[in-house]
């Protein structure tokens, strides 16, 4: 008696879950320029974008050496709300 054996490739799924909301993120980007001092960029941050002293100190030292610094997320429209009082203040933003 012969005896077939036979073998089966199983691929193996995994399970990802994909959280949506209502509201596309974005995020401002806060370029460098050389306009603008160290003290009225946090400032501007503290006021605009509920940053701490430090947490503001630390995005414009980004900024400063890396060009620029996600400096805020959330929804579109507050994003573009806070990005335009930034620009008011003369900072070089943009939201994405």
């Amino acid at each position: 008696m012969t005896m077939m054996r036979m073998s089966y490739d199983t691929d193996v799924l995994e399970e990802t879950e994909v959280v949506t909301t209502s509201e596309e993120e974005s995020k401002i980007i806060l370029y460098n320029d050389h306009v603008n001092s160290f003290e009225h960029v946090i400032m501007c941050l503290v006021a605009f974008c509920d940053h701490g002293f430090t947490q503001a100190e630390q995005c414009a030292f980004i900024v400063h050496n890396k060009g620029k610094c996600a400096v805020k997320h959330g929804s579109k429209e507050d994003m573009l709300e806070r990005a335009k009082k930034l620009s008011e203040e003369h900072l070089t933003v943009e939201v994405i």
